[in-house]
């Protein structure tokens, strides 16, 4: 066991309105990066944990998902809830269920297969800046919520087979799941679990109307997809697609919606990288990777230790949660030269922002 860090005020490390009004702190990380890289914490409120704040530590707990789960959940346990259920959903399993499971899907979200869906997406993309621009004030433009909110679930309604005047509804159930914790998102006396309880209900619901009708009308999307696909010999079960489904809506908007109004405002504050980006197109590869270095669009997930492991030297015991701050690690100063400069041309650029290992996304 590690000694107890005094340093830190743990809730700096949990509390949603720290985050919302100082952002990622990033002072904090520094310092226990330097002076302990992985640090016991007791936040109020909140189950104890161990913070991994250092790149090479990330890294070696990821790939190690027999003995540091991600079935107990990914997120901070409040103090005295239960361990999620068995759930069907892909970010909580592990092996050997998780693999065949990812490679259903995976042809699609390959760099391949990306590539087949690019006219697609640049076709959606000029919908949403025409839409948007032609909405907004002359002036003025709300970029998130015109711009990088729509776009990712236009794009995923897209994959999904689902129709774009539905985008509106997937947007709002998908922030009152993810931020059941934000009073922007939750209705008048709402707690956040009442929040997030009816959100998935409504959006359980919609899904399973949309697999209903692919069943008798398959398309060339991914619902479809999934409901001919084959797992170790049997088709999936509706929980199973449901599932599928529900993790591509709810993963790929925060995060995406954050790398690009992030990205945005990284250049925005520096004119000379946009200038930079500009005269060097050829450079717009390597920014796209630093943006999401720079961005983190997810700070951290949890894992639980399976058994007593060892890390640095140090014994993490069965049964407690393990946080690996990505975002830390992307400002590693023993893996980034200068890691608090924005920079479009950086190479090389190994950054944690995907993850790492068995669920790399």
């Amino acid at each position: 066991m590690s000694a107890p860090v005094d340093f830190v005020d743990p809730l700096d490390l949990v509390d949603a309105e720290r985050y919302g009004k100082r952002g990622y702190p990033h002072d904090e990380w520094t310092r226990l990066r330097a002076e302990a890289p992985l640090a016991r914490l007791e936040p109020p409120g909140f189950e104890p944990f161990w913070a991994v704040t250092k790149h090479a530590d990330v890294q070696h707990i990821a790939k190690d998902p027999l003995r540091f789960s991600s079935a107990g959940g990914i997120t901070l346990r409040r103090a005295g809830a239960p361990l999620p259920p068995p759930t069907e959903i892909l970010v909580l399993q592990d092996p050997p269920r998780h693999g065949p499971m990812r490679r259903i899907a995976n042809p699609d979200f390959t760099p391949r297969g990306v590539k087949a869906r690019r006219p697609d997406i640049e076709r959606i993309a000029v919908e949403v800046l025409d839409e948007g621009l032609h909405e907004g004030a002359a002036s003025e433009l709300d970029f998130v919520g015109r711009i990088a909110g729509p776009f990712p679930l236009a794009v995923i309604a897209s994959v999904l087979g689902a129709p774009r005047s539905d985008v509106a509804n997937l947007f709002r159930w998908t922030n009152e799941i993810i931020g059941k914790d934000d009073p922007e998102y939750r209705r008048p006396g709402e707690t956040p679990g009442q929040t997030i309880k009816r959100a998935r209900g409504e959006l359980h619901a919609y899904l399973g109307g949309l697999i209903a009708d692919r069943r008798d009308n398959p398309q060339d999307d991914l619902v479809s997809l999934l409901l001919a696909a084959d797992l170790e010999g049997a088709p999936l079960t509706e929980a199973q697609v449901l599932s599928y489904a529900e993790l591509l809506v709810e993963a790929g908007n925060e995060t995406t919606r954050n790398a690009i109004s992030g990205g945005l405002l990284a250049l925005a504050e520096r004119p000379g990288e946009w200038d930079k980006l500009r005269a060097n197109p050829e450079v717009l590869p390597d920014a796209v990777e630093e943006i999401l270095r720079w961005v983190s669009p997810i700070s951290h997930f949890t894992r639980i230790a399976t058994e007593d492991a060892e890390v640095r030297g140090v014994t993490i015991p069965a049964g407690e949660q393990v946080a690996l701050y990505f975002a830390s690690a992307n400002r590693d100063e023993e893996v980034f030269e200068d890691p608090f400069a924005f920079r479009v041309d950086r190479r090389p650029n190994p950054h944690l922002a995907f993850g790492f290992g068995e669920h790399f996304c």
